[in-house]
């Protein structure tokens, strides 16, 4: 496997040998506040999404392929606004508007889930929810990578990363705490997950300051074919991607598996506070280590991971089973989604890295797409194991890709 020099920090490099402490004093007050602004946005949208595949399977009587074509599909168009969003903040040189009309929207969409009473309402409100993450995504990443200097950049995703991982645990906690004191009123826990949502989106507003970008002639010097100047190793790594998120298929998957195996309603999303509190403890870890390591290497170590909690919740036949499961698929989350993130920064021009996020954003949305409605299929026709297995198949290919992605070029703006 070929490894990029400029994964590691050379030994004088500011941060080369520091601790914890001097990352997060070094770290913008930005980065924070974006972090924060994830925080809330995921304990809202996981108060939903802990709960929503049984209150899709067991109110609404919809089945397991439906639920993976729904799933899919509000991924994919996430993943497709991005790549409009990405290039958008380019052209325009900004990259909070955008971020703020994506965060937006998903808070005003977010009362459309207590008030769903079928599967159409369910799948619209997933619908406008998701072109809202879309909107945000990419300018939000290039934002941070704007924000983060470059020898702190694995650490500032991997902090981003590990607050918006504090709240995707927090949201099925609180789920929890108030199924029982709700007696089991889901619709009164989604109602309550609207007042997280305007929280993310004040956040936003107040509390981030944009570095506009260095090019005062954005919109002029902006090409539209822009895709022509990224190397070939930005497109081996989109591959890379792609067969990555096939093994990644929707974590509503997870919840379902939990309760084949016993769990009960209230409890159901115990399965990702278990994923998303192995996700937060690891992410910022994860992010600085991979500015010292070559984040191929790192991948790869998250790729086995995966294949580890494939194998515990594909054949495994207790909730112990499950839980470990989870537990392992959220360190694997924690080992590669803020790697992702700098491997794009790694191997993309600056001035055109909301373009890139969107780029690849696109090719994992659209993937991922494939995937739920895949894991759907051999989940309804074959059973849960056949569907996990999959996901450790392409899990392992995806490590024997990784020996051809080149060493990250040094890319002019």
């Amino acid at each position: 496997m070929t490894h990029s020099k400029s994964n590691r920090l050379p030994a004088d490099a500011p941060g080369a040998s520091a601790g914890n402490n001097s990352s997060f004093s070094r770290m913008p007050a930005g980065i924070w506040a974006l972090g924060f602004v994830s925080l809330f946005m995921d304990i809202s949208s996981e108060m939903i999404h802990s709960l929503l595949p049984v209150f899709l399977v067991t109110a609404l009587g919809v089945s397991a392929l439906t639920l993976g074509v729904i799933e899919g599909i509000a991924e994919a168009t996430a993943s497709i606004t991005k790549l409009f969003s990405g290039a958008l903040s380019d052209w325009m040189g900004r990259r909070k508007p955008l971020a703020l009309l994506g965060y937006g929207l998903a808070a005003v969409t977010k009362p459309l889930f207590p008030l769903a009473d079928s599967a159409l309402t369910v799948f619209t409100a997933r619908f406008a929810d998701r072109i809202g993450k879309g909107i945000r995504g990419a300018p939000r990443d290039a934002l941070v990578a704007g924000l983060a200097p470059s020898e702190l950049r694995g650490a500032a995703f991997g902090l981003r990363q590990s607050l918006d991982t504090v709240g995707a645990f927090t949201g099925p906690l609180l789920a929890i705490a108030l199924m029982v004191l709700l007696a089991g009123d889901i619709r009164a826990v989604f109602a309550l997950a609207i007042v997280p949502a305007v929280i993310s989106v004040l956040i936003l507003w107040f509390g981030v300051r944009e570095v506009p970008l260095k090019t005062a002639t954005a919109r002029k010097g902006y090409e539209w074919r822009a895709w022509r100047k990224f190397p070939r190793g930005f497109w081996l790594l989109c591959a890379i991607m792609a067969l990555f998120t096939l093994a990644r298929f929707s974590e509503a998957f997870l919840v379902l598996r939990a309760q084949s195996l016993g769990l009960g309603l209230a409890w159901v999303p115990l399965m990702l506070v278990i994923m998303n509190l192995a996700y937060a403890l690891s992410a910022y870890p994860a992010g600085r280590l991979s500015d010292r390591i070559p984040r191929t290497r790192l991948l790869a170590w998250g790729c086995a991971v995966l294949v580890l909690a494939d194998l515990c919740l594909g054949l495994g036949d207790g909730l112990i089973w499950a839980f470990v499961g989870a537990a392992l698929w959220g360190l694997h989350m924690g080992l590669t989604e803020g790697l992702l993130a700098a491997l794009v920064a790694d191997h993309a021009p600056p001035a055109l890295l909301g373009t890139a996020y969107g780029v690849i954003n696109l090719v994992r949305g659209l993937v991922l797409l494939v995937a739920s409605v895949l894991a759907g299929a051999l989940w309804t026709y074959s059973g849960p194991t056949a569907t996990f297995l999959a996901g450790a198949a392409f899990s392992l290919l995806t490590v024997m890709l990784l020996r051809f992605l080149p060493v990250p070029a040094r890319i002019a703006a």
